[in-house]
């Protein structure tokens, strides 16, 4: 099987390029930065002369291309995309329709908008974790107690966002529906009210401040565009910096991340790490790992929940809704709901080594024998083969 890969900065991208190569497949690399997603003419022109010069089975990309798409319908050849970030922006273009694509949604809801569109050929598909990689990594390793932590969190803080620079223009009655419907959604653990709560008189407001930027065929609109790229990362700082806050009372805390942690009192700020070589040794030797999953994934489990429970971490994350299809609550991982919950829980783990060891272990096992790439990679090739 002969595979083109067009290859940009994505985390996954090498665990999923050595899994088709392991299965024997024949994979070729393009890589060239874009214009945008959906237009760029030079490098439209590149990729029709490549599919008309050689035979693919079809091309890859890890998230959606309009622009890849369009080019893939011209040349009569089958495209396939599966996502690492939700919602994807890019979707929300006439291009999805193409009966080439082939798409992989890891968010259960996100897949379910699409069905329901009639996107002829959207599949679910989680993400996953290469354990063989993360172990060689590991075994091979002679630094692991240089990242020994009791609490750890990897991530942004998002402290970077568009809403705090919008905020000073927003009349106080707008500013204040706004925060409040973020402090609703802090309150919810594995649902997302935010689209819900931008009512057509709102989003008139909101369209008086924040300009709609989007292609001639796309259909995403302004409620999708603000709940998730403007209130998604505001929520998701409000998030993290609260819950960190709120344990550091308790405990110190290491966190590793390029965000500015200044204000952040008994939070250890450890710089940011490596993807490939640093992280699963972050992961392995911390006590406790936590994952914040960001409101725009609305059911779906991140990539971070994956590669903390591959690298033999005890993971503790807020609650998805599909966790319970792939996970036993409080025997493979743990779930809060709240800082109180969260801050309780983690004293209770920090101090019962075993139990917490045996939980590690079970998650470790689950996803080396369930959820790897080799797993993901088959479904893929089976449904676009059929």
């Amino acid at each position: 099987m002969k595979i083109l890969i067009y290859k940009w900065k994505a985390y996954n991208y090498e665990d999923i390029i050595h899994t088709f190569m392991r299965m024997g497949c024949d994979v070729e690399i393009i890589e060239q930065k874009l214009i945008s997603y959906d237009e760029d003419e030079k490098f439209e022109e590149i990729l029709f002369l490549k599919l008309n010069e050689k035979k693919y089975d079809f091309v890859f990309t890890v998230n959606y291309f309009a622009l890849i798409a369009n080019v893939c319908k011209k040349a009569i050849t089958k495209y396939v995309s599966w996502s690492c970030d939700n919602p994807l922006i890019s979707m929300y273009h006439q291009s999805v329709f193409s009966p080439y694509n082939y798409i992989f949604l890891f968010d259960k809801t996100n897949y379910l908008e699409f069905k329901g569109m009639g996107v002829a050929h959207v599949y679910y598909l989680p993400l996953c974790v290469d354990t063989d990689r993360i172990w060689n990594l590991l075994n091979d390793s002679k630094d692991l107690g240089a990242y020994q932590n009791d609490v750890t969190f990897v991530g942004s803080l998002y402290e970077r966002n568009t809403y705090d620079k919008l905020k000073p223009v927003l009349p106080l009655y707008l500013k204040g529906y706004l925060e409040a419907v973020m402090q609703a959604q802090m309150s919810i653990s594995g649902g997302n009210i935010v689209e819900d709560m931008l009512t057509s008189e709102i989003l008139e407001e909101i369209s008086k401040y924040f300009q709609l930027k989007k292609s001639k065929d796309s259909f995403s609109n302004l409620s999708l565009i603000f709940s998730t790229t403007v209130l998604g990362f505001k929520i998701a700082q409000l998030q993290r910096k609260k819950s960190l806050i709120a344990l550091a009372k308790y405990m110190p805390i290491s966190i590793y991340t390029n965000s500015n942690t200044k204000d952040l009192i008994r939070i250890q700020n450890k710089g940011s790490i490596d993807y490939w070589s640093q992280m699963p040794k972050v992961f392995s030797q911390s006590k406790i790992n936590l994952n914040f999953t960001i409101p725009n994934i609305k059911s779906g489990l991140p990539l971070r929940v994956w590669d903390i429970l591959g690298s033999g971490g005890f993971l503790m994350t807020n609650f998805q809704a599909e966790i319970p299809d792939f996970f036993e609550e409080g025997k493979d991982l743990v779930c809060f709901d709240g800082e109180k919950d969260l801050t309780e829980k983690t004293l209770y783990y920090l101090s019962h080594e075993t139990e917490r060891a045996q939980i590690a272990k079970n998650g470790y096992e689950k996803v080396k024998k369930l959820h790897t790439y080799r797993h993901r990679i088959e479904e893929i090739i089976k449904i676009v083969t059929e």
